[in-house]
């Protein structure tokens, strides 16, 4: 039997573009780290590293993409967030 996806998933990628079929500019963020991660769980710990950011004072900017934010929601408590 094959698997049959919702509908809704196969238009998303339509929304997103214009009348000239060009991708949208999503709004950037610039994330610093603010809090050390020594003695935070492993899981923070690769989630700044999958992030891009190093060292304590640390800013490094992505798209506000729903996985960014995600990552973001997961270290909120050592990060700073700023909208560009």
């Amino acid at each position: 039997m094959p698997i049959r996806l919702p509908v809704t998933g196969a238009y998303r990628f339509r929304e997103c573009l214009t009348a000239d079929d060009k991708l949208i500019e999503m709004a950037k963020i610039r994330i610093t780290q603010v809090k050390s991660r020594i003695g935070k769980p492993e899981n923070q710990k690769r989630t700044l590293d999958a992030l891009g950011i190093r060292k304590l004072n640390h800013s490094v900017e992505h798209e506000a993409t729903p996985q960014i934010l995600g990552m973001v929601n997961k270290i909120k408590h050592l990060v700073r967030v700023e909208n560009i």
